[in-house]
C-alpha cells in the first residue's frame, strides 16, 4: 500500500508543480498575443484525460467512469461489467449506438456495453440527451452514447503490461491501406487486433480472464465509407455479491460471457450538404452466470446457475437532407428482431422469447438568419415506437435555438427543447421467474419519458463552457428493488420518477496544460406505489453532487502526465455499507525515449486513494490497481 501512496503523491506533487510553471508560462504567452489552438481535451470531444486503463487492455468503455456526461457503475472494473447511466436514468435507459444502429441487450441491459471492437476503430463517443436522444436513440429514454467508425490509418502497435494482483495483458494492433486507382480517390483498408488479459483481481474472488479479437475491411470513395466488421470476445470474471448485494452471506458470483458481433456500415454524402448512413448488425451474446453462496449459520449451500443466449439483428439508418438554404430534415430509423433463451433452476424446462421493434423519427429544421453571424433554428417533429409485444407510442421532438458565430471562430449558443421517448423492458424483468434470487414482474409494460431542457454553450479559442438545466418525467420506469422482509435478492418493479438536474462542463488550455472540469446536481421524486420497498439498486442509486476534474500536462516531448478525478456525494441507500461520499483518482505517466522512436513506457494507478465506495449498493467496491508496461507503435 505504501508504494502506491508514494507513487500517487509523487505524481500529484509533480502535477501541481508543473501546473504552476504552466500557468506562469501561459500568462506570459497570453500577454505576448500568441494564438492557441483548441484543446484536445474538450467538451463534446475527449472528456477524460487517461487513455490507458490500469486493470486490463483498452476497450470502448475504458475511462467512461470519469466522463462528466456519464455515471458509470462498475462491478469488478469498467471493462468487466459496467452499467452506463445518463442524467440520473438507469443502465437499461441508455443506448449504445455504433454507426447508424443501436446495439441493445434485450435480456437485462447489463450487457449493452459488450462490444468486441478495438478502440482504434471508433471515434470519440458523443452523448445524446433530450431532443438528440429522441431523434437518434433507439429503445432508450435517458440518453444514447454514439460511436462513429473511424478512417483506417496505416500502422500498428504492440503492448505489453503487468501489475499488481498477478495482472498481465498484451495487445497487437495493425492496419494497412492501399489506393485502388491512380487518382487516390478510392482506398482499401484492412485492420485487425488481438488483446488478452488476466489477473487475480483487486479483492479476493475478483479474478478475470479476457480475450478479444476484431477486424474490419474498409472501402473509402470520394463520397463514401463502407466498413465490414467482425469481432469476438470472451470474458470470465468474478466478484462477490455482484448482483445479489448482501442478501446472501459470502456470495461468490461469476460470469462467463462470449460475444460475437457482425456489422456492415455505409456512409454516403451526396449533393452539397446531404448525407445518409446505414448499418446492418447481428450480435450473439452467451452468458453463464453462477451464484454459489454458503450460509455461515446453517452451512447449507445455495447454488444458482443460469444460462442465457441472446441473438439480436438490426437494420438502422439516419441522415440529413437539405430542402433549401433555410430548411432541411433530419431522420433516423431502426428495425430490430431478437431471440432470447434462458435455462435455470426456476424455469421449467426453459424460457424462450422473441420480439421485434421498430422506430422511425423525423425532425424538420428551419433556420432564420439575422445577420452578423446570428441564426435562429426551429425544429419540430416526432418519433414512432412500435413492438409486436407492446403498445405503440408517438413522441414529440422540438427545439428552439439561437446561435451566433463570430469571424474569429468564437461562438455562443442557447436552446430550449422538449422531447418524448419510450422503451420496452428487458426479458428478465418481465419474465416468469417467481423464485430464486431474482423475481420478475410480468405486468410491466412500455416505459415513457418526457424531458424539458434549457441550456447553452460558450466557445472561445482556448476554452469552452457548456451547461444545461433539465427536468425529466419517467412513467413506469423499470427498476430492481429490495425489501428487507423478502427472501429474494431483488424484485422488478415500476416507478414513476421525476428528475431535476443541472450540468456544467468547462474545458481550458494553457501552454502545456489541458484541463476539463464538471459539476452535476440531481434530485429525484419517486413513487413505487408500494410501501414495502426498502431500497433501489438503480433508479435511486445516483449522485446528488458530482465533480470531475481531468488534466493532461505535456512539458516536453519526453513526458506526459494524465490525471482524472471524481468526487461524489451519493443519495443514501439502505443497501450501501460503504460511505456515501467517494473520491477516485486515476493517474497515468508516459515516457517517450528520444533514441527509440515509437516506444512509450507507461505507468497507471487506478483508485489511487483505495476508496472502498460501492458503485452498486451492497456490492463491494474495487481496490486500487498499479500497472506498467510498454507500447511500441509503427
Amino acid at each position: 500500500m505504501m508504494h502506491k501512496v508514494l507513487f500517487s503523491l509523487s505524481l500529484s506533487g509533480f502535477s501541481l508543480l508543473f501546473m504552476n510553471f504552466a500557468f506562469a508560462d501561459s500568462f506570459a504567452k497570453a500577454e505576448s498575443g500568441e494564438i492557441y489552438t483548441l484543446p484536445s481535451l474538450t467538451v463534446r470531444g475527449h472528456e477524460t484525460a487517461n487513455l490507458i486503463p490500469a486493470s486490463t487492455y483498452e476497450s470502448v468503455v475504458s475511462n467512461l467512469d470519469f466522463d462528466p456526461r456519464i455515471d458509470f457503475q462498475s462491478r469488478n472494473m469498467a471493462e468487466a461489467q459496467g452499467d452506463v447511466s445518463i442524467r440520473g436514468g438507469i443502465f437499461e435507459g441508455t443506448g449504445i449506438k455504433v454507426g447508424a444502429a443501436t446495439l441493445i441487450d434485450p435480456q437485462t441491459g447489463h450487457y449493452s456495453t459488450e462490444l468486441p471492437i478495438a478502440p482504434e476503430m471508433l471515434g470519440e463517443p458523443k452523448v445524446y440527451t433530450g431532443a438528440e436522444n429522441a431523434l437518434y436513440g433507439f429503445n432508450s429514454t435517458a440518453g444514447t452514447i454514439d460511436y462513429d467508425w473511424s478512417q483506417i490509418s496505416e500502422g500498428g502497435s504492440a503492448t505489453l503490461g503487468a501489475g499488481e494482483h498477478a495482472l498481465n495483458f498484451q495487445r497487437l494492433h495493425t492496419a494497412w491501406t492501399q489506393p485502388l486507382d491512380a487518382t487516390g480517390e478510392w482506398n482499401l483498408g484492412v485492420e485487425g487486433e488481438y488483446s488478452r488479459s488476466e489477473s487475480d483481481g483487486t479483492i479476493q474472488n475478483g479474478d478475470h480472464d479476457f480475450e478479444r479479437v476484431s477486424g474490419r475491411i474498409q472501402l473509402i470513395g470520394p463520397h463514401s465509407q463502407t466498413d465490414f466488421f467482425v469481432g469476438y470476445q470472451s470474458k470470465f470474471f468474478g466478484w462477490p455479491a455482484m448482483y445479489t448485494a448482501n442478501k446472501f452471506i459470502d456470495p461468490l458470483e461469476y460470469e462467463d460471457l462470449r460475444t460475437r458481433l457482425y456489422l456492415i456500415n455505409h456512409q454516403h454524402n451526396y449533393g452539397e450538404d446531404n448525407s445518409i448512413e446505414l448499418s446492418l448488425t447481428h450480435r450473439r451474446n452467451i452468458d453463464d452466470y453462477q451464484l454459489d453462496a454458503t450460509s455461515r449459520t446453517s452451512g447449507n449451500p445455495f447454488t444458482y446457475i443460469a444460462h442465457h443466449e441472446t441473438k439480436v439483428s438490426s437494420l438502422g439508418f439516419n441522415g440529413w437532407h437539405r430542402l433549401n438554404a433555410n430548411a432541411g430534415v433530419r431522420y433516423a430509423g431502426q428495425f430490430t428482431a431478437d431471440d432470447w433463451n434462458k435455462v435455470d433452476p426456476y424455469t421449467s424446462p426453459s424460457a424462450n422469447a422473441s420480439r421485434s421493434y421498430l422506430k422511425l423519427s423525423i425532425l424538420p429544421e428551419f433556420r432564420f438568419n439575422q445577420g452578423a453571424g446570428e441564426q435562429f433554428t426551429f425544429k419540430l417533429g416526432g418519433s414512432f415506437d412500435d413492438s409486436n409485444r407492446d403498445d405503440s407510442k408517438f413522441g414529440l421532438i422540438s427545439e428552439l435555438s439561437r446561435e451566433r458565430n463570430h469571424t474569429n471562430g468564437d461562438s455562443e449558443r442557447v436552446y430550449l427543447s422538449y422531447s418524448e421517448a419510450s422503451q420496452v423492458p428487458g426479458y428478465v424483468a418481465i419474465g416468469d421467474a417467481q423464485g430464486g434470487p431474482f423475481v420478475s414482474n410480468s405486468g410491466l409494460g412500455r416505459e415513457r419519458s418526457q424531458t424539458l431542457e434549457i441550456g447553452g454553450s460558450l466557445n472561445r479559442e482556448d476554452f469552452r463552457i457548456e451547461g444545461a438545466i433539465f427536468y425529466r418525467w419517467d412513467n413506469e420506469l423499470v427498476d430492481w428493488t429490495y425489501a428487507n422482509g423478502d427472501v429474494y435478492a431483488r424484485l422488478a418493479n415500476g416507478v414513476d420518477l421525476e428528475t431535476f438536474g443541472i450540468e456544467l462542463i468547462g474545458s481550458k488550455r494553457w501552454n502545456t496544460l489541458e484541463a476539463i472540469a464538471s459539476y452535476t446536481f440531481l434530485n429525484k421524486d419517486e413513487d413505487y406505489g408500494d410501501a414495502a420497498i426498502d431500497a433501489s439498486f438503480y433508479a435511486l442509486n445516483f449522485a446528488k453532487h458530482r465533480i470531475t476534474l481531468g488534466a493532461i500536462w505535456t512539458p516536453n516531448d519526453l513526458l506526459e502526465l494524465r490525471i482524472d478525478n471524481e468526487w461524489r456525494s451519493q443519495e443514501a441507500n439502505a443497501l450501501r455499507t460503504s460511505d456515501d461520499v467517494a473520491l477516485f483518482a486515476h493517474i497515468g505517466l508516459s515516457i517517450f525515449l528520444p533514441d527509440y522512436e515509437g516506444l512509450e513506457l507507461f505507468a497507471a494507478l487506478d483508485n489511487a486513494w483505495d476508496d472502498d465506495y460501492q458503485d452498486v449498493p451492497g456490492t463491494p467496491g474495487k481496490g486500487s490497481q498499479l500497472s506498467c508496461g510498454a507500447i511500441y507503435r509503427w
